[in-house]
């Protein structure tokens, strides 16, 4: 049988690896027919997928229902990858699920990709929050949907998440330096996606981590990685670190970024505070070969940076 998935959001950095598995399904290469969402006058899916004979594009403006409508009939399942706070999140997601109803779409994945953020406190978590307002509105629609929850992807690890001070050969951490922390890289989290899309008894949500730490034991991990003593460094309790981000935010001008700095600190208070730990994590039933663990994201950043 053959699954159509409408992808939208399939041009960013998740999307394209979500595409990617897709199409290289080897339980079932043939049976995939994958659709891809882009704007009026976008050209950076074409570059994309154009020469792929297995990559249908259709083009509609998140502004225009009806445009969405016909661009979702057929499919079997829409998968949002989108990525942004408010305007994307909640209102383009909102559009893209009242045309999958619409179409007649039976499922719907969500662009959620984090940590659990069904109990965080309000104003603890911008991103969160709006993950959790369009949870509410896709629970009350006539479709049925699964969230992937994956903790926070590895990847930010060795880049944009400031937890491991390669240099100053610390590890950070808020409150407990033995809070565990939920982990997965980006291309088993576009794995895990895949498998959700092409199964029509996903469950409503699907949690999983790659690899689940705290920061003692990364600080150890990179000890045995360097060979050089790496140590827990405290920096301060999640509740002064959330009333950091608090005023970081009130005197940016970055409040419609995606990822402002102080929405990276919000996510570090909602995971070292335990309240995004995810609780029933299944490690077996959309896996891949073999997780990527923290230890190997880590090992090639050391290896990268080793004199040869």
């Amino acid at each position: 049988m053959t699954t159509t998935v409408l992808l939208a959001g399939a041009t960013g950095d998740l999307g394209q690896r979500i595409a990617r598995e897709l199409l290289s399904r080897r339980d079932a290469p043939d049976d995939v027919r994958l659709r891809v969402l882009t704007r009026p006058g976008s050209t950076d899916t074409t570059t994309l997928f154009g020469d792929d004979d297995r990559v249908e594009v259709t083009r509609a403006s998140y502004a225009d229902v009806p445009a969405l409508t016909e661009a979702a009939r057929g499919a079997d399942v829409v998968v949002s990858a989108v990525s942004g706070v408010r305007p994307v999140i909640v209102d383009a997601q909102r559009a893209l699920l009242t045309a999958a109803v619409a179409a007649g779409v039976p499922r719907f994945v969500p662009s959620d990709y984090s940590a659990d953020y069904r109990s965080i406190p309000p104003g603890s978590n911008r991103n969160f929050e709006l993950r959790r307002e369009f949870a509410g509105v896709l629970d009350a629609a006539p479709i049925r949907a699964t969230s992937v929850l994956n903790g926070m992807f590895t990847d930010l690890l060795t880049g944009d998440a400031p937890m491991v001070l390669f240099d100053r050969k610390r590890v950070l951490f808020w409150s407990s330096a033995d809070q565990v922390l939920d982990f997965t890289t980006k291309d088993d989290v576009a794995h895990v996606v895949a498998g959700v899309a092409l199964d029509p008894e996903a469950p409503r949500v699907v949690e999983v981590a790659g690899d689940r730490v705290t920061a003692r034991q990364v600080a150890r991990t990179m000890s045995e990685l360097t060979g050089t003593p790496f140590k827990p460094q405290w920096a301060g309790t999640t509740g002064t670190l959330s009333a950091m981000a608090a005023v970081m935010r009130r005197t940016s001008k970055d409040d419609d970024d995606t990822f402002p700095a102080w929405q990276g600190m919000q996510y570090f208070v909602n995971m070292f505070s335990g309240d995004a730990q995810l609780r029933h994590v299944d490690g077996a039933r959309y896996a891949p070969a073999r997780w990527t663990t923290v230890r190997d994201v880590l090992a090639t950043r050391v290896g990268s940076t080793t004199p040869a």
